[in-house]
Parts: C-alpha cells; sequence; structure tokens
C-alpha cells in the first residue's frame, strides 16, 4: 500500500478573503490623511474621511457632466453661461436698453433708470459711488446726515425717549412714540415697533444696557447721526423731512437709497444732487489722485446705469 505522505500545511498561504467596503474605505482614507492623525470615530476617522471624499468625487463628477452635450456623436463641453443669461426675460430687456460703453448725465441716467425699472412694486432707485479714499484712515472714513428735499419715500415710524417735557414737544413735531421712563418697560418686553430712536444725552445712561437688543438692529441712538440731541422736537422734523445717512463701506463705496420710482424725474434729480454735492463736501485734503471713481445709478431689481464721473 501506498503510504500517503504527510501534508505541512503550515507553511502555505491561506486564500485571501475579499476586502470589505469598510477596510477600502480605511485604507483609501489612510492615504489621504497619515495614520498618526486619524482617530477612532468622529469626523476624523477614517471612515468618515473616506465617506467624505466619496461625497465630493460624486459632486464634481455631477458638475463636470451638467456641462458636457453630445453634438454629433461626439462629446463636446458647454461654454459657461454669463450673469445676463442668468437674469429673468425683463431685467434681459432692460439690459438691452443701456449702452455699456457710454456714461450718461444725471438727468438721462434717471430718466432711463425709471424706463429700464423691470419690477411690479414701486422701486427704490439707487447711488453707488467709488470713492478713491482708504476708508481705514480715519480723517478719509466718509460718512454724513442730509435732508433730501423730497425725502426717500419711505414711512419711518420714530420713537423719542426724553423726559415728560421733551417727549410732548416730540409728540407735536410727529414723533410716532415720546415716552420716559415708561419706554424702558417696552425694550424690556423687546419690544420694538419703531425704526428710529432718538433720546437726549441726559437719558442715554438708562439705554447702556440695552445695546445688545438695539445695537444689531441699527437703532442705538449715535450723536454722529444726529439721534442724540437736546432738541428732539427738531430731530423728528428732520427725520419726517428726509433725512438719511450714508456712510462708505470698507470697499470705498458708498450706497444710498435717494428716493423711489414714482417720484418722477425732476423730484429724483434734486435728491440725487444733495447726495452728489454732499460728496464732493466731505472730500478729504490729503486725497491724491481721482476723488471720485465710477458713479453708478440703478433700481431695485433693475440694471446698473454708468454715470459721468464729473457731473
Amino acid at each position: 500500500m501506498i503510504k500517503k505522505e504527510n501534508i505541512n500545511t503550515e507553511n502555505e498561504k491561506p486564500d485571501k478573503k475579499p476586502k470589505t467596503v469598510a477596510k477600502k474605505k480605511i485604507e483609501k482614507a489612510s492615504k489621504v490623511i497619515p495614520d498618526e492623525t486619524l482617530a477612532k470615530a468622529g469626523k476624523r476617522s477614517a471612515k468618515s474621511i473616506a465617506e467624505a471624499e466619496a461625497i465630493k468625487t460624486k459632486k464634481l463628477k455631477k458638475t463636470d457632466e451638467s456641462l458636457i452635450k453630445e453634438v454629433d456623436g461626439k462629446k463636446q463641453q458647454n461654454p459657461a453661461r454669463s450673469l445676463i443669461s442668468r437674469r429673468g426675460k425683463k431685467y434681459q430687456e432692460a439690459y438691452k436698453t443701456i449702452d455699456r460703453t457710454k456714461s450718461y448725465n444725471l438727468a438721462d441716467a434717471i430718466d432711463l433708470a425709471i424706463k429700464s425699472n423691470p419690477s411690479k412694486f414701486d422701486a427704490t432707485t439707487e447711488i453707488h459711488i467709488k470713492l478713491g479714499v482708504d476708508p481705514k484712515h480715519a480723517d478719509q472714513n466718509i460718512r454724513d446726515n442730509i435732508v433730501l428735499p423730497h425725502g426717500t419715500g419711505k414711512t419711518l415710524r420714530i420713537a423719542v425717549f426724553a423726559d415728560d417735557k421733551e417727549a410732548e414737544a416730540s409728540k407735536k413735531a410727529g414723533a410716532d412714540i415720546a415716552l420716559g421712563d415708561a419706554f424702558l418697560d417696552q425694550l424690556d418686553k423687546s419690544v420694538i415697533n419703531f425704526d428710529i430712536l432718538i433720546s437726549t444725552p441726559a437719558m442715554m445712561p438708562k439705554l447702556a444696557k440695552y445695546a445688545r437688543i438695539l445695537g444689531p438692529k441699527g437703532l442705538m441712538p449715535n450723536p454722529k447721526n444726529g439721534t442724540v440731541t437736546s432738541d428732539t422736537a427738531k430731530a423728528v422734523k428732520e427725520a419726517k423731512a428726509g433725512k438719511v445717512e450714508y456712510k462708505i463701506d470698507s470697499s470705498g463705496i458708498v450706497h444710498l437709497g435717494f428716493g423711489k420710482v414714482s417720484f418722477g424725474k425732476d423730484k429724483l434729480i434734486a435728491n440725487a444732487e444733495v447726495v452728489l454735492n454732499s460728496i464732493k463736501s466731505n472730500k478729504p485734503s490729503n486725497v491724491k489722485g481721482s476723488y471720485i471713481l465710477s458713479i453708478y445709478l440703478s433700481t431695485t431689481m433693475g440694471p446698473s446705469i454708468k454715470l459721468d464721473n464729473n457731473i
């Protein structure tokens, strides 16, 4: 009889088991981030990192495929759509009425803005002025309060926080709310039913603890914008007459709405001239080169119209 030899299977390698999805993910993640920085669980675990990479890849693939179309059996990439083509039909029609190679004078620009207004509501007419100043310097931080001759077209609710005598005078001047210490009870309940708050200097310390409520909403009285004054009745009249504040932003641009489309051409021109004269009069003495770099006019939903810088 032939004896069966004992087969030594110790040195033989067992069949490799197929890798699970989890192991593949872990291996992939370990290539992206070294093992010593991986966590056992959470966002920095191998599994979470691998899943995030898979989602990112899927999104990129989907974006690429959306830009590809077939022409004569061959795949071609679609060109990116322009910003104008992504707008609505009314905006595109209004955009075509404006000559982009031309700088308009004030009267023509306002007339064109009214005609090209695509919105159904009574839109605000806005002016945007780029200045050649550095807002980081205190002496070049352009800011002012002006009274528009025909107002802004907005109905403002004005509150006055003053003693009984001043409160009574403010009420006669047209203030919607004029109270003393009783006004603080409303603030304690976070009841804010006003757009502008005017206070006397003597009453300002009592408002200090409400700065966290009023500050973020832009309602905290400030001497710079004329809402902290001893003559509250005068401040109320100015606010009702169309007093507005403008301030240069971090990019060196002044943005301001100066009236409604329903005002008509003549009233809007009068308001715009007050704004432009104020900007020119506030030119810092140490500014070198051009002060006004560009001026654009637009309605709330309408296209922009370039104005001549020398108006």
